[in-house]
């Protein structure tokens, strides 16, 4: 396979290891986060963590981190459907024309700054 995967890290013996376990070794532990869950729900964790070779810790460390992950680089982006990438894009190429109160709010501005 060419390059890495972007999952997987290359560790200083040239072995494969996935990233959230990279974080976990280079970030001191020092903070705590409890939670209750179902005896039903540890379960379902402790048979996945099992599943993939991880320590229950580890199994829900590291799916937590990359849900996170996830969840924050999916709200960074701004994804924009056929009629809303129009619209922006006009607005960005034809801005409407300031109206009445912006046009106040400058001339208070440049009174205050002295511009």
């Amino acid at each position: 396979m060419y390059g890495h995967l972007p999952y997987n890290i290359a560790t200083p013996k040239g072995a494969l290891m996935a990233r959230s376990q990279a974080h976990k070794r280079t970030s001191a532990k020092s903070a705590r986060l409890e939670t209750r869950i179902t005896a039903e729900q540890k379960a379902l964790f402790e048979r996945a963590a099992a599943l993939s070779g991880r320590s229950l810790t580890d199994f829900v460390i590291g799916s937590t981190y990359e849900a996170a992950q996830r969840t924050l680089r999916e709200h960074e982006r701004m994804i924009l459907a056929g009629d809303d990438r129009k619209a922006f894009v006009q607005a960005l190429l034809k801005p409407a024309a300031p109206g009445p109160r912006l046009r106040k709010a400058v001339k208070r501005y440049k009174r205050a700054t002295g511009l």
